[in-house]
């Protein structure tokens, strides 16, 4: 019986393991799913996790209830020997170590946030990737009001009070907008403080918001943004961060104990160390039907993956590609275990979309045009419900949303409920 084992429990690493499931039977397979967590994260709604507006359970999808006839592997992939068809795990609970054997093996490992190689940004920025770095930003946030509230100290006042998001990507659009929201809603519990002395921030290297779409989204999204007092600072890149702020390469400064940072991704660390072919981005060079160059019995798909358009370039490493590749490769895989010819992929984009917080967001609809405004939040929240696994995964998001719009958000700090391995270096107490 055939092995196929797929490493990562993302869009791209479910997609493929569920269609290979349903038809292990038929065609005489087995498989395996391995993945660091025992539960996939829908990271579009990630930032709503950050803002207090979701429960973070929400959004964690078991991976073993997915599968029926295939297998749940927990574990860290450390290591591929091709030649032996194996790949070493490490637990990451008893860290203990094992390998396991594979016939066909699937890389979906996914990106995560890249530092750029910026001074600091390790150290004392936070990222957006996790359950744990949504809390740990949450958690940093009302630290830094709590401390404001009681402190003597101006300057520490004024840090405390500034909130700091680096990227106009969809991600810093999006967490941007909704500690905006969040904000606005419970610092009526800080008589202390003056909304009008709070600031939050938005800097973006680039010259508009949202560069992977047209520039009307962009203008549109600042527009928004900026009506509801975030401040948006274009044109320039972070030259370095450090435990009071960050410091542009033109010299601005923004004095500030809370940056989050979503600037740049790569290609999770494993893939830099298997010695496969890869783009300038990091990501491993693939056929179109997802085979990996210069590699027999390897796939690679997803964020991982540099995945060929048939007219140049390469899909861009969003969650609408990553679930239509995953069963194309599935059925790949499949033809080439009977000897047949595999498919390329071809998929032609949606349109996509960015939530911007208090009810507003912009979209992209076919043929180019744009949504703006309440309509576009309210296709945002349809769509991604829709999307989410499972009819008690979507009563519970719907009930939190209802529920959001009529009652405020809590301020209570949580407790961190797991080490995060993607976020930086946390940077200061307030964190804790």
């Amino acid at each position: 019986m055939q092995h196929i084992v797929v490493v990562g429990g993302g869009f791209a690493g479910v997609a493929t393991a569920h269609e290979l499931d349903r038809s292990s039977k038929r065609h005489g397979i087995r498989v395996t799913l391995i993945n660091r967590q025992n539960y996939m994260l829908f990271t579009p709604m990630l930032p709503e996790v950050a803002s207090g507006s979701l429960d973070m359970r929400d959004i964690a999808q078991p991976l073993r209830a997915g599968l029926h006839a295939g297998q749940f592997e927990l574990g860290d992939a450390i290591g591929i020997d091709q030649t032996a068809r194996t790949i070493s795990l490490r637990h990451p609970l008893t860290h203990e170590c094992k390998a396991v054997e594979y016939d066909e093996l699937v890389l979906a490992l996914g990106s995560t946030s890249s530092t750029l190689g910026i001074p600091g940004v390790e150290k004392f920025t936070l990222a957006l990737d996790t359950i744990a770095d949504a809390i740990q930003i949450r958690n940093r946030v009302l630290g830094a009001l709590e401390v404001a509230a009681k402190t003597e100290d101006l300057i520490e006042r004024d840090r405390l009070l500034r909130f700091v998001v680096v990227g106009g990507g969809f991600t810093g659009v999006e967490a941007a907008g909704e500690l905006r929201g969040f904000l606005g809603s419970v610092l009526k519990y800080y008589s202390e403080i003056e909304p009008s002395a709070v600031e939050l921030v938005l800097v973006e290297s680039g010259h508009e918001l949202l560069a992977h779409l047209p520039s009307k989204f962009g203008k549109s999204a600042a527009a928004s943004l900026s009506r509801r007092g975030v401040r948006i600072n274009l044109g320039d890149s972070v030259a370095a961060a450090d435990g009071h702020g960050l410091e542009l390469k033109n010299g601005t400064r923004f004095e500030s104990r809370t940056i989050v940072w979503s600037a740049g991704v790569e290609p999770a660390p494993l893939v830099k160390n298997l010695g496969l072919e890869t783009n300038e981005h990091g990501a491993v060079k693939v056929n179109g039907d997802f085979s990996v160059r210069g590699a027999q019995h390897l796939w690679a798909v997803g964020d991982c993956a540099a995945v060929p358009r048939p007219k140049g370039g390469t899909y861009a490493p969003l969650a609408q590609n990553a679930t239509r590749e995953g069963p194309l490769l599935a059925r790949n895989i499949l033809a080439s275990l009977k000897g047949r010819a595999t498919r390329n992929f071809r998929y032609k984009e949606l349109g996509q979309m960015a939530s911007l917080g208090d009810r507003q967001a912009v979209a992209e609809l076919p043929g180019g045009r744009m949504l703006s405004g309440k309509p576009a939040w309210i296709l945002w929240r349809a769509y991604y419900l829709s999307r989410l696994p499972g009819w008690n995964r979507k009563a519970r998001v719907a009930m939190d949303w209802s529920l959001e719009m009529v009652f405020s958000r809590g301020v209570g700090r949580l407790p961190l409920i797991e080490e995060s391995a993607t976020s930086f270096e946390e940077s200061h107490a307030l964190s804790g």
